[in-house]
């Protein structure tokens, strides 16, 4: 058991990673839902497309302009950092870090940097409040280059282009290097922080005029699914109605039908479709219905006219066999099988009248009866026709009663118990319980026989069916006519209860359900 614990767990998460959905969302169900789902997802993987197109366009744009500033720029500021000869100082003894570059013409942030080789020999920044574009060249602010960001100068190829390097004091930066007149390399730099600013703002108004579409989208997408699905769900509502007819037995008439739809669309022709093989459906239950009651009637007219005969044959058998004259033996057996085979002709006879009122629907009797004491007539009854039997009864304490047919209760019991001794060897133990669970009468009759096929189980209960050569191997010959248990699943049925069979080879149990207290 653990290791089959073991696999099952493994298999899990593979089934749930096969899934073209993820496990944890809900699936919708509906074709609204997903019609609707599937209009959201669309729309929103278009506004993405869009959004991110929009943000890299202007990303790239705005990058572009900042480099053609570089270029504007030159590198007229860097170039200035060397006059000096050295970093610049603090000139003016105010600690600000006043240098030597030139600042004229150039923008607020502006990036001077000289490489001599790989090493950075100055580099500078063009601070606010300085003199910028006054001429007075004294704005220059010095950087304090870490090693890191030394070396992520140095890399900076000198072609003339523009790159985005970041810089621990001044972060992100476009620098543009280029080579000098002195064999040295000559970096141009502007803060990306405007660039960075305008597409960040940008990708939050695209996020919510997107956000704001996709929720109107949703609903008017819902809104106009259902619209446009309205014949569908007539259709659907239709289809509904008709699966709750009862349509096995009885009359049936097919009402519901789908509301005209345009027969140019999909659901227009799926609802004419619809209620033409609704058509024919009601057309067929009704010629079954006719048949049936046809059948019925011929049945309940053939079995009350032959009992007339049969009883006069039997009568006449009877007769013949009380002769005072000397009879002859073979023709004293002659008669006496006349007589039985005449008997049992009745009995038949009897039970296809009795199922020609059932399946006319003609009402029983409904008078309290003691389930009980008819447990009890019938088991002794069943002793005395079966006397190499064991009989076994499990009963409640309290009688059992229920609402209903007396004799016809009282036949079904009879017809159980007959079953059960007839389709079993002698010396089998036959057990006969009665219950009531939940205001539910329940009776069962259980044998340890050789049981019923599971090819005649499904259709043990219908008329004229007999039971498997091995069920009958060993056993006295029956004289069922087949219409047995068929008895007693139409009168269970009309008490508003029913039978069912379990069986397999040793043990086979008929359990029968009736309403406790009520028809």
């Amino acid at each position: 058991m653990r290791t089959g614990s073991r696999q099952r767990l493994a298999r899990g998460p593979l089934r749930r990673g096969a899934g073209r959905w993820p496990a944890r969302l809900p699936r919708p169900h509906t074709l609204r839902a997903r019609l609707t789902t599937g209009l959201v997802v669309l729309l929103a993987v278009s506004c993405a497309a869009v959004g991110v197109a929009a943000v890299v366009e202007l990303n790239g744009f705005l990058t572009g302009r900042l480099d053609q500033q570089l270029r504007d720029a030159g590198e007229r500021f860097p170039a200035s950092l060397e006059h000096g000869g050295t970093l610049p100082s603090d000139h003016d003894g105010d600690g600000d870090g006043d240098g030597d570059g030139d600042t004229r013409r150039q923008t607020v942030g502006t990036f001077g940097a000289r490489l001599v080789g790989d090493t950075v020999t100055n580099a500078a920044v063009v601070g606010s409040g300085t003199g910028a574009g006054t001429g007075t060249g004294t704005g220059a602010l010095d950087v304090a280059l870490d090693a890191a960001d030394r070396r992520t100068l140095a890399s900076v190829p000198a072609d003339g282009r523009g790159h985005t390097i970041d810089l621990s004091a001044l972060d992100d930066y476009r620098v543009m290097a280029v080579q000098g007149r002195d064999g040295d390399v000559l970096i141009t730099g502007l803060p990306t922080e405007s660039v960075e600013a305008t597409v960040h703002r940008l990708e939050l108004v695209a996020a919510v005029v997107f956000g704001a579409a996709l929720v109107v989208a949703g609903f008017a997408g819902a809104l106009w699914v259902r619209w446009s699905l309205r014949p569908l769900s007539r259709v659907a509502a239709t289809a509904t109605k008709v699966s709750r007819l009862p349509l096995s037995s009885g009359e049936v008439g097919l009402w519901p039908r789908v509301p005209e739809a345009d027969p140019r669309s999909e659901v227009g022709r799926v609802a004419d479709a619809f209620n033409t093989m609704l058509g024919h459906v009601e057309d067929a239950l009704t010629k079954r219905h006719a048949s049936e009651e046809r059948l019925r009637s011929f049945a309940a007219d053939a079995s009350h006219e032959l009992r007339t005969p049969v009883a006069s044959i039997r009568g006449h058998a009877e007769l013949a066999l009380l002769h005072p004259g000397p009879v002859p033996q073979k023709v004293a057996r002659a008669l006496e099988r006349i007589e039985a085979e005449a008997a049992r002709m009745g009995e038949m006879v009897d039970d296809l009248l009795l199922l020609a009122r059932l399946d006319a629907g003609r009402p029983l009797e409904r008078l309290p009866v003691d389930l009980t004491r008819l447990v009890l007539d019938a088991v002794t009854d069943a002793q005395a026709a079966g006397p190499g039997h064991r009989w076994t009864l499990e009963l409640s304490e309290e009688p059992v009663t229920v609402t209903g047919d007396a004799h016809r209760l009282h036949q079904v019991l009879a017809n159980l118990l007959a079953n059960a001794r007839l389709h079993t060897p002698v010396g089998s133990t036959i057990t006969i319980s009665l219950e009531t669970d939940d205001d539910t009468a329940v009776l069962k009759v259980h044998d340890d026989g050789p049981g019923v096929a599971a090819d005649v189980q499904p259709r043990v209960f219908e008329r004229f069916t007999h039971g498997d050569r091995r069920r009958t191997e060993g056993v006295e010959s029956g004289t069922g006519t087949g219409l047995g248990l068929s008895i007693v699943a139409a009168v269970a049925e009309a008490h508003g209860g029913g039978v069912a069979l379990e069986s397999a080879p040793g043990s086979t149990t008929f359990t029968v359900r009736v309403p406790a207290g009520k028809g």
